[in-house]
């Protein structure tokens, strides 16, 4: 579902405030993240070689929905991994991808991130996976990280790094933030041992408890 009643204008303003708000909280360095967001049957996102000081609304680029840009422009190389996610989860109306240090860190030892705190939750349920690795910008990683965000709204990508959704861009970025902080946590509490992960019981309640009170 794209942002409803915003220009395409007003859609690419918000886009380079996000994608500076990646590079500003160091989710992002150079050119290693790329964001998107719907855009009629196709979407805008960040251009290939994307840096904070270099991306303006000029640069950002519209793919149509045959997957198509204008001449003189290079979306990110990233695209079909963007394009994968919209195309399986009508939900999403943004989509946020991140070489952040502590999910790459943990996504290079092929570890997703268990239940070991309650804002884990907050991604849709009681862990955070990490799909295999698969050369970026391939079909291959676009089709099995869409396929994950089916039932969380973010995931890790093995020796790579993450990938999230949400309903506008404001929302998945925050959730890349979230998750790139209980990556670093999660990575913390492995230096003393392994963490005590919540119990089934603690989830459900959880759960229902976020639920009950729109927690996010």
């Amino acid at each position: 579902m794209a942002e409803s009643g915003k220009t395409e204008r007003a859609l690419r303003e918000e886009l380079v405030r996000c994608y500076t708000y990646m590079v500003d909280h160091g989710l992002t360095e150079l050119a290693s993240g790329n964001i998107s967001c719907r855009y009629g049957d196709g979407m805008l996102i960040s251009p290939t070689g994307a840096r904070g000081d270099t991306i303006s609304i000029e640069t950002i680029v519209h793919v149509d929905g045959n997957g198509k840009w204008p001449d003189g422009q290079r979306p990110s190389t990233e695209r079909a991994m963007h394009r994968a996610v919209y195309e399986r989860i009508e939900a999403a109306g943004a989509v946020v991808h991140t070489h952040s240090d502590y999910c790459v860190a943990l996504s290079c030892c092929e570890r997703g991130i268990p239940g070991f705190h309650y804002l884990v939750g907050g991604f849709g349920g009681n862990d955070v996976s990490c799909v295999p690795y698969a050369t970026f910008g391939s079909d291959r990683l676009a089709q099995s990280a869409a396929e994950a965000l089916k039932t969380r709204s973010a995931c890790l990508l093995a020796n790579h790094g993450m990938i999230c959704h949400g309903s506008d861009m404001e929302t998945a970025v925050t959730r890349a933030h979230r998750l790139e902080i209980m990556a670093r946590q999660y990575f913390l509490s492995l230096q003393i041992g392994e963490p005590r992960l919540l119990s089934n019981e603690e989830w459900r309640d959880y759960h229902e408890k976020a639920a009950r009170v729109r927690y996010t």
